[in-house]
């Protein structure tokens, strides 16, 4: 026999026997990792790194020694004048500046940047010039046309335009007040450059999660606030506080006003008492202060918004200091979230989908070629093809996420899109169209749930805001339908810490949670590794037992073969054949059908 002996992980095999020295312990025959405990680790050592410490620290006490000890900097007249009255009241003014401008600032700028991505020419176009005027013209240019705007206009008026009728009249001279221009020059020119920021980060968003919120049929301006605004906070934040922290320092600008903010009363004084270095240093160390507050506040915040981006989230250094310190306070039980009981979900009956005539083009590129096909209620319709053959665009022209160019859809009757008068078909507004989605659940071959919310906050959002759920209803059916997928111990976690059969399963879970009449897969399983595959595919094959529709574009001709009640082969943007798996897939009539199925299968 071998003897075998194990460092770690690790097995080496001795093929014969060691013999044990006459002063050898008999413990030195349990497992060889014991020789190594109580082994001192000493890490590899930098002495390139510890010269630079070095170095680095020795510059740092040298500037920090030539401040202190130089006579000239004038410390005790900074002593004297750093928690003076005057100044405190300059810093107050500074920073009530600061504050209203960033909030009146970011207020309209995020109006003008939602303006600036709006489908409205006009309001993106308005958009656009207020943005290339206000950052054109210089702040302190800014100021002083506003401090003098009674000279152009000696008294300020709002009624009806070109009638007379004046509701408010006012001496503007008396209205805009040094402090009022302060505020309305600084806000102006703050949201110039808030917009872009934050049209900026509206950009960065994937467009997949405007079309799962729009396939969820969630109203728009909930898909901005809920969806969107704080996915882009991600990228919004680090120049939008670099962009308050330029406020902070441009207040300074107000100096010419005559408005006694901190730097105008630092000039007061020193002009009074000549001494500059030290009241600079006043107004310095002020500011200073100010702007590592923001930077703490900052951190703060881009760790709120960064939920959900990482698998695994850094803790703060008040977490850090409670895990130490108070650790049974510090975790909670993963029982303590669970419901009591869980509602049963009610019966679903599926809806009849009838596509007439539909046809779409992409320029020159006709990808849907007038495909007319009838789905049935509760039954299973797998749509395969090669790649570019429209099955995709078709799948989503049926929840209206594509706007076709002819033709109509219509789900039990119901057309999707469109309002029928007389001989005419009328597109819906997309309020409409979006309470029309809600019947029409979609899942999305990359997942698209939304990363900045947890696993459970995916699947109540659409149900609070469509279906009129209390939060407990909703966390209720969510946690049913987690359960129904195998994934009931994921309520509380992020999409980023799942894998992608569990993401994929829990985006079929957050298109139930609205119990459509029709559920749409477009290559659900296409993104996955194979290992993967089968997981998503059991969950289908449960749902196509539970009697509601389904319209399912895949590759996995095995699959197709085992849940569809009908098959749809198509080429060019058009049906070239249609019918039960055992006719499309076993016995094909048409010779393209032959030709693809010899290739896949």
């Amino acid at each position: 026999m071998s003897e075998i002996s194990e460092v770690g992980d690790i097995a080496f095999s001795h093929p014969h026997p060691l013999p044990r020295q006459a002063n050898e312990p008999a413990a030195a025959e349990t497992s060889g990792s014991n020789r190594y405990a109580g082994l001192r680790i000493i890490p590899a050592r930098y002495p390139a790194r510890i010269a630079g410490s070095v170095l680095a620290v020795l510059l740092l006490a040298a500037i920090v020694s030539s401040v202190a000890t130089n006579p000239r900097w004038g410390w005790p007249v900074f002593a004297e004048w750093f928690l003076a009255a005057p100044v405190l009241e300059g810093l107050g003014r500074t920073l009530l500046l600061t504050a209203i401008g960033t909030v009146l600032g970011s207020a309209l700028g995020t109006v003008l940047a939602l303006a600036r991505v709006s489908r409205s020419p006009l309001l993106a176009s308005l958009s656009w010039s207020y943005i290339w005027l206000f950052r054109s013209i210089p702040l302190i240019v800014l100021l002083l046309i506003l401090n003098n705007l009674g000279y152009l206009y000696e008294t300020i008026n709002i009624g009806v335009p070109y009638t007379g009728i004046n509701w408010f009249s006012y001496s503007t001279t008396e209205l805009i007040s040094p402090f009022a221009a302060a505020v309305l020059g600084l806000s102006l020119n703050q949201a110039a450059f808030s917009a872009e920021i934050i049209r900026g980060g509206i950009l960065s968003v994937e467009q997949g999660q405007l079309e799962a919120a729009a396939a969820l049929g969630l109203p728009r301006g909930r898909q901005i606030f809920r969806i969107v605004l704080p996915q882009a906070m991600r990228t919004i934040l680090p120049t939008a506080f670099n962009d308050i922290i330029g406020l902070a320092k441009g207040t300074a600008n107000v100096y010419i006003l005559a408005l006694p903010e901190l730097f105008y009363t630092i000039q007061v004084v020193y002009h009074r008492n000549l001494e500059v270095i030290p009241l600079l240093m006043v107004a310095t160390v002020w500011y200073l202060i100010i702007l590592t507050v923001l930077s703490t506040v900052q951190v703060q915040v881009e760790r709120h918004y960064a939920r959900g981006a990482l698998r695994q989230q850094p803790q703060s250094l008040w977490q850090r200091a409670r895990q130490r310190w108070w650790p049974a306070t510090s975790s909670r039980s993963a029982s303590s979230n669970q419901p009591a009981s869980l509602i049963e979900l009610p019966a679903v009956k599926g809806g009849a989908v009838a596509i007439h005539s539909v046809s779409k083009r992409y320029g020159h590129q006709q990808v849907l070629d007038a495909v007319s096909l009838t789905v049935p209620p509760g039954s299973v319709t797998v749509i395969i093809g090669p790649s570019g053959s429209g099955k995709s665009t078709l799948l989503r022209s049926i929840n209206h996420l594509e706007r076709v160019d002819s033709g109509f859809i219509a789900i039990d009757g119901e057309l999707i899109g469109y309002r029928q008068q007389g001989n005419s078909l009328h597109e819906l507004k997309e309020k409409d169209i979006l309470q029309r989605r809600v019947e029409v659940g979609m899942v999305f071959q990359h997942f698209n749930l939304f990363p900045h919310l947890t696993v459970l906050q995916n699947l109540i959002e659409a149900p609070i805001a469509l279906r009129g759920l209390s939060r407990a209803e909703a966390e209720a059916q969510a946690r049913l339908l987690l359960k129904r997928v195998g994934l009931a111990d994921k309520a509380d976690a992020w999409p980023r810490q799942l894998s992608g059969g569990q993401q994929q399963r829990v985006a079929i879970a957050r298109a139930l949670a609205l119990r459509p009449k029709v559920l749409l897969f477009d290559e659900p399983t296409s993104a996955l590794d194979p290992e993967l595959v089968q997981e998503v595919l059991d969950v289908i094959k449960e749902l196509a037992r539970s009697g509601t529709t389904l319209l399912i574009v895949t590759h996995e001709i095995g699959f197709a073969r085992e849940v569809a009640d009908t098959v749809v082969f198509m080429e060019q943007g058009r049906i070239v054949e249609s019918g039960s798996p055992e006719q499309v897939l076993r016995q094909p009539q048409q010779q393209r059908t032959r030709e693809f199925l010899a290739r896949v299968l």
